[in-house]
């Protein structure tokens, strides 16, 4: 197993955010039902951003504290680990989130830092305390292996 490219990763992004939007459109339902069938604007409502911003928080921090992947990252087999090789805690996931927002807001800087850095990481890697894993398929009996 070896740290996470940023080929990877962004393949692995592509994937999530497809099932956020789809859980943000669903999340967005009960506001659209409380206007009377009408648009709802994503600045209408405090609480409507508050869960919007919610949905996002919970999917990721969510998987990767419960099963150190996302099911993007599950394709692309990559795991979110500590230096030990367990599963984020919850505080170092959270912080791996926070810092993600800002490794996009700086333009994807904090990401395309992990191809300088000499262990690959990303800023929210250092950050967090943790690190992005691939673990290449092993080959089975069918495949010759």
């Amino acid at each position: 197993m070896q740290n996470a490219g940023l080929a990877r990763r962004l393949a692995a992004i592509v994937y999530d955010t497809l099932l956020v939007i789809a859980l943000l459109f669903l999340a967005t339902i009960p506001f659209i039902a409380l206007r009377g069938g009408e648009h709802v604007e994503p600045g209408s409502s405090p609480a409507y951003q508050l869960a919007l911003g919610a949905v996002v928080y919970l999917f990721f921090v969510g998987y990767w504290t419960r099963a150190g992947s996302t099911l993007g990252m599950q394709s692309w087999r990559l795991r979110l680990e500590t230096a030990d090789g367990g599963l984020p805690t919850v505080r170092a996931a959270t912080v791996r989130f926070l810092v993600a927002i800002i490794s996009w807001a700086a333009l994807g800087i904090g990401f395309l830092w992990s191809l300088v850095d000499r262990d690959g990481l990303a800023w929210h890697d250092r950050a967090s305390g943790t690190r992005l894993r691939h673990y290449p398929k092993t080959k089975s009996m069918r495949d010759g292996g």
